[in-house]
């Protein structure tokens, strides 16, 4: 039998449609509740964000750099300064072809080839939100022509704004340091967005890093609006920038420039203490470097200049240079001899060395019957040789330490090497031998494996000249430190003080170091480093970096000392190269007019100022090699990281003449050699 379906009308078809319409009814009732409420919680709640957002899409934000604090001299004279300036950054995200784009804008700006080169190789290896400097100090008419095209550049940003300027430039290269856009490693440590806000730059080395925080400020803020096409239409409002503080040094910016120009065309350093409260008055180190060019951006062919260069323009030597002391810690050895009870008037016999054991040892001369201000005046090396057999060296080197030998000190630098003040203790635990008599010998007279800082040398000086512990100091607002803590009787140190004058003033070694005035003397001491042995080379001819570095530690006026330091120049032929340079700088410390007129007379024959060579060199290296040299390294750290593992390994080079004995050199300044009659005579002699 067929089976029937359910039965079809006009009553079932309506109650299936009013059921069906229901239902759909009833969904889009809930989806209407659903997006009105939604409506309602955007309009309500949301309000304030969705507002901001709006706003925001009309008004751009942007924050404005902050000026850095300036870095002061003691007498306030900027050692670091602000200056206006027009610049151009690129941001590499924004940029659809990147190498047009620079190609472009280099020939607006008449950039140079290696210029050019340079910056495709900075934009390809940045993060893309990072901006790339471009170039900073455009004139106006620069600064239009790039401005009126902006609409067709996106990802340039030109700007008004301040750049870092350093007025004395390679003088203070080491010292102040330089400035320079974040690295992403620096801002993945600090997202603080200041630090990827075009034109912004922080410290990148020497105190500009050292006092980042210090010298920052508080950036300010523009709001302007804009089309949808981000065209501004107007300002809307400014919020000005507050500069960073400033940071007051204790360095005497003129002196600091006198000294680097004096060091001339050697290569060494110079460090000037104040007696009476420890300032750091200079620490000079050249050559160097031009700050002004990092900040800016180092390129490829002036990288390339200063890391080949051998006299190495980019370490520090005041902090990293490492060197033998030779004879400048005899006065210092022989406070270590009063302590233990040596008497100043004992005396022994030099017949030009000293039998130890089987062995004899040379000294530089034959000098007789030899008391301890003899030793130090004619810098008799057999005398030394007796004496610190007879005390134990181990009781030197505690005095050595004491006074500021293989010391670090509390400055606000990057970092210091601590040198090397040698010890029984110190060769076991080193090399795992013995200490032998042989090391006594060498270790008497500032050889074998005594390595010492500049200014380890002049804290050095500065301790003997007072009598007193006197602590470094770099800032103005650190007290000074160490005048409470008596280190000598008296007695000793007047006697040290008289043996140092006699170098000078007396029948010493460095008579030519005379300060031109009748009333002032200056006392010292002189020191020749030998760096190979003497089959090698003679110390004073041959390859430069085999010639012996010559030291000279001093203080002035002698009996009342006011200014202590030293100098130290590498290779450069033994210490007759070190003492006229103390001479010339405190002459200029007493008269700068003769300081400088003397300085003058130097630089005519030399070639100008040390700024001025160093961009006839950049300019003769530049026109020699032209853009085919390798460029600098991605991030500026990995230059400074590679200089001072540089630096380690030439320390280590020099101690290895300290597993033989080190013969010592024939005397390189003649004893009672008279001075010249007249200071400009002796400035003419010693260009010569």
């Amino acid at each position: 039998m067929q089976r029937r379906g359910p039965l079809v009308n006009a009553s079932t078809l309506k109650n299936t449609f009013d059921r069906r319409a229901f239902v759909v009814g009833a969904v889009q009732y809930g989806v209407g509740i659903l997006l009105a409420g939604r409506m309602a919680y955007l309009a309500i709640a949301e309000n304030e964000k969705y507002r901001l957002e709006s706003e925001s899409n009309r008004v751009n934000l942007t924050l404005i750099p902050p000026r850095r604090g300036w870095i002061l001299d003691r007498n306030g004279a900027p050692l670091a300064s602000n200056r206006a300036d027009f610049r151009v950054d690129i941001i590499p995200d924004r940029l659809t072809d990147p190498d047009a784009m620079i190609d472009q804008i280099g020939e607006l700006l008449e950039l140079e080839a290696d210029r050019i080169a340079d910056l495709k190789t900075e934009v390809a290896n940045a993060r893309g939100f990072a901006p790339v400097e471009v170039a900073s100090g455009l004139n106006y008419e620069q600064f239009a022509a790039l401005s009126v095209r902006l609409p067709d550049m996106q990802g340039v940003v030109p700007q008004r704004g301040f750049s870092r300027y350093y007025p004395t430039a390679s003088s203070v290269g080491h010292l102040i340091g330089y400035v320079g856009p974040a690295s992403a490693e620096e801002y993945e440590k600090d997202r603080n967005p200041i630090l990827i806000t075009p034109g912004y730059k922080i410290g990148k080395d020497g105190l500009e890093k050292q006092f980042e925080q210090e010298l920052r400020g508080v950036p300010g803020a523009r709001r302007v609006e804009v089309t949808a096409g981000g065209r501004i239409v107007r300002d809307l409002e400014t919020r000005e920038d507050i500069q960073g503080d400033p940071v007051r040094l204790t360095i005497d910016g003129p002196l600091q420039d006198y000294a680097a120009r004096r060091i001339g065309l050697e290569s060494g350093s110079v460090v000037v203490m104040d007696c009476a409260t420890g300032d750091l008055l200079c620490m000079a180190s050249m050559p160097s470097f031009d700050p002004n060019s990092f900040s800016d951006g180092i390129g490829s062919v002036e990288y390339a200049m200063l890391r080949d260069d051998q006299r190495v323009p980019l370490r520090n030597k005041v902090l990293k240079g490492l060197y033998p002391p030779g004879s400048t810690v005899k006065p210092m050895h022989c406070m270590a001899f009063l302590k233990e009870g040596v008497r100043p008037e004992e005396t022994i016999v030099c017949g030009g060395g000293r039998r130890i054991g089987n062995r004899f040892f040379r000294c530089h001369s034959n000098h007789g019957v030899v008391n301890m201000d003899k030793a130090i005046a004619q810098s008799c090396d057999s005398y030394f040789y007796h004496f610190a057999q007879q005390v134990g060296f181990d009781k030197v080197a505690e005095m050595a330490k004491y006074l500021g030998m293989g010391q670090e000190f509390d400055l606000p630098v990057t970092s210091q090497f601590y040198g090397t003040v040698p010890s029984s203790d110190w060769k076991f635990n080193k090399f795992g031998r013995e200490w032998q008599p042989f090391d006594t010998v060498n270790a008497s007279i500032g050889q074998g494996y005594y390595l010492a800082s500049p200014l380890q040398l002049a804290v050095m000086s500065t301790r003997l000249a007072t009598g007193r512990h006197v602590e470094p100091r770099l800032t103005l607002d650190t007290p000074p430190r160490g005048f409470d803590q008596v280190d000598f009787p008296e007695d000793q140190v007047q006697f040290i003080r008289q043996s140092m004058s006699n170098v000078v003033n007396g029948a010493g070694t460095a008579r030519r170091a005379a300060l031109p005035f009748p009333d002032i003397q200056i006392a010292g001491k002189t020191g020749t480093a030998q760096v190979v042995s003497l089959s090698i080379s003679d110390g004073r001819s041959g390859p430069w970096k085999y010639r012996d570095h010559g030291l000279f530690v001093f203080f002035a006026p002698f009996d009342k000392p006011r200014y202590a330091g030293a100098v130290v120049i590498e290779h450069g032929g033994g210490s007759g190269a070190a003492y006229p340079i103390a001479r010339d700088v405190m002459t200029f410390m007493f008269d700068p007019a003769k300081g400088l007129e003397a300085l003058r007379a130097l630089e005519q024959q030399w070639g100008g100022t040390a700024q001025e060579r160093l961009e006839k060199r950049y300019a003769a290296y530049a026109a020699e090699r032209g853009a085919a040299v390798t460029p600098p390294p991605r991030r500026d750290e990995e230059i400074f990281d590679r200089v001072e593992a540089e630096a380690r390994l030439d320390a280590a080079r020099t101690q290895e003449i300290g597993e033989e004995f080190v013969e010592p050199r024939e005397n390189q300044a003649a004893s009672g050699s008279p001075p010249p009659d007249a200071y400009n005579a002796a400035a003419q002699a010693e260009a010569q």
